[in-house]
């Protein structure tokens, strides 16, 4: 027998929910929105800053001396894409501040941070120095802190609510044996509660708070350890898919995540890690 026939009608009924399917089409579209990359060059800057092109949203790109970021805001622009951008350093409060306000003020508003800022020293515990420590501390959690405090005081006044996507790693919640990264770990352990704790202060203002942590990630940077065999094998054998990441599967996630398609989800970090730290 047919379901309908078999069925109370409104059970039925909620089975196949009216569904909006122009929508649905639209889940991925960024047309119009404004995104703030800091952090936005290297390998998945740069795919980050492409992705959300892509999908239509204009880009605002910013970097230490503005030279990284202005040479890919370029590359933008010549295949048609609106792309700028901005110098700063996100160790200064004043120059995250101000820049924020540029930007802010530049496109009318800022409706999405992808916060790709981010570095790593490996240093055992007896090797850290306070220099390093904070050098990490500054770059990896603390602008973070206020990264999101000068773009959500303008999303607030906008309010239209808002996306904010920070890029941890697998280190936020997985430690790594024979390795110096304990400043690298904590940092972004911390990021981790930062996300969370962002998530519910912000979600009176429709604005959703969310992670997305990756693991190792085919880069220039990371090329020459993975020519040496031992690393590599070491790596895989860690990875289920057996393979390395390329930067534009981190990519994809964050532009879920700034879509409408990410609107109910807030909070949390989304692990692109090949099933790494599934297997922990």
């Amino acid at each position: 027998m047919a379901i309908d026939e078999t069925l109370p009608e409104e059970l039925a009924k909620n089975l196949t929910p009216d569904i909006d399917l122009q929508s649905l089409g639209s889940q991925f579209d960024l047309n119009g929105k404004i995104a703030f990359v800091p952090g936005g060059y290297g390998a998945i800057g740069e795919a980050v800053c492409w992705a959300l092109a892509v999908a239509g949203a204009t880009v605002a790109v910013a970097g230490p001396t503005g030279a990284k970021a202005e040479k890919l805001a370029a590359m933008m622009r010549s295949q048609g894409y609106d792309a700028q951008a901005w110098a700063l350093d996100a160790r200064q409060v004043s120059d995250i501040q101000s820049v924020v306000d540029e930007v802010a003020e530049a496109y009318g508003r800022i409706d999405i941070l992808v916060n790709c800022v981010g570095i790593q020293r490996e240093q055992t515990l007896f090797e850290v120095t306070e220099e390093t420590f904070d050098l990490m501390y500054e770059t990896n959690l603390k602008s973070a802190m206020f990264l999101a405090q000068a773009v959500a005081r303008h999303q607030i006044e906008q309010g239209e609510g808002g996306r904010h996507i920070h890029l941890l790693s697998v280190r936020s919640q997985l430690a790594l044996r024979g390795r110096g990264y304990s400043a690298y770990c904590s940092t972004k352990g911390g990021l981790l509660m930062l996300v969370k704790q962002h998530a519910m202060e912000l979600a009176p203002h429709d604005i959703t708070v969310n992670g997305v942590a990756p693991t190792f990630i085919q880069s220039e940077r990371i090329r020459p350890h993975l020519e040496r065999q031992e690393f590599r094998d070491f790596i895989l054998s860690r990875n289920p898919l057996g393979r390395i990441g390329d930067p534009i599967e981190v990519a994809g996630p964050v532009v879920a995540l700034a879509a409408s398609a990410g609107a109910y989800v807030t909070g949390q970090i989304l692990y692109v890690d090949g099933g790494v730290t599934a297997s922990q």
